[in-house]
């Protein structure tokens, strides 16, 4: 008896092989939360807008001695150079925009908001009846996880909206980006963060000046960028590569649920029981999503 072995290709059997696209989103919610740790240190050392530099100038340096983007911009499409154009803007204005709601806002308030467009990507890929349901468990959990709340300050209110609409954004254009076949999706990222640290110079760079001299600041802001800025968005990329964005934006709202359980490990912050309700709902939501799409 003779017996014949099926052939795979090469990229299928790869695919196969690698970790799970929801793997990916794990990690990155997880280093998501380790970079407010060393931006605690930094803040008591750096203005707002002298973290979000230092978190955007780090990050580029860092993908420019990895990636090296430049030696395959030039084979791109206009289409492509427009997303890594529009994505380098989007992490620059985001980042600023960012830190400064935090320093005007507590961070569940700035958190809400920010949830609050993401929920409109997930509700417009929706499109069934168990995914609508999964949408409505993730809002309510959010919503018991950061106790909604606006504060007099409507100078950190504006920035906070300007922050979630560019968080938004963000989705948009590096889930493009992770599709798109004329690049490196890591080689986009990385051409995108450059483009931002050049922005980001100029928007908030003065404010990072003073600290340069400082050995502290700049050993808390390389670790900032690595935790907040190289190490997340890869695996956004990754993940997003294989996810619908209706998909990634409905996990986004595992954000609080894993601020929970980092504050259980490292900071022995110890959940109230409503906490722990909403990370339920939050965690079933996920796990009742469905993801349309063939990749």
């Amino acid at each position: 008896m003779t017996s014949s072995a099926t052939s795979v290709p090469g990229g299928a059997r790869r695919l196969a092989a690698s970790p799970p696209p929801h793997a990916y989103f794990v990690g990155s919610a997880i280093f998501h939360y380790l970079g407010p740790a060393f931006a605690v240190l930094l803040f008591v050392r750096v203005e707002p807008l002298g973290v979000a530099w230092f978190r955007i100038a780090s990050a580029a340096v860092i993908f420019a001695l990895w990636r090296r983007p430049w030696r395959r911009l030039s084979t791109v499409g206009r289409t492509t150079l427009l997303t890594v154009v529009l994505l380098g803007l989007v992490f620059a204005t985001m980042n600023v925009c960012f830190y400064v709601a935090i320093d005007r806002l507590p961070l569940g308030t700035v958190a809400a908001i920010e949830f609050l467009p993401v929920v409109v990507l997930a509700a417009v890929g929706a499109r069934t009846a168990r995914n609508a349901f999964a949408l409505g468990l993730a809002v309510l959990g959010v919503y018991l996880l950061t106790d909604v709340r606006l504060e007099a300050d409507v100078f950190g209110v504006a920035f906070a909206f300007a922050n979630a609409a560019l968080f938004a954004a963000y989705i948009v254009l590096a889930h493009r980006l992770a599709r798109d076949r004329g690049l490196a999706r890591l080689d986009g990222l990385a051409a995108s963060m450059l483009l931002a640290a050049v922005a980001v110079t100029a928007l908030a760079g003065w404010s990072a000046a003073p600290s340069l001299l400082d050995p502290v600041a700049i050993v808390a802001g390389i670790g900032i960028g690595v935790t907040s800025s190289v190490v997340p968005y890869v695996f956004d990329q990754l993940a997003m590569a294989r996810l619908s964005r209706a998909t990634y934006s409905l996990m986004v709202a595992l954000l609080p649920a894993t601020a929970i359980v980092v504050g259980i490990v490292v900071l022995t912050q110890i959940p109230t029981p409503v906490e722990v309700v909403a990370v339920a709902l939050v965690v079933a939501a996920v796990a009742l999503h469905r993801d349309g799409s063939r990749a």
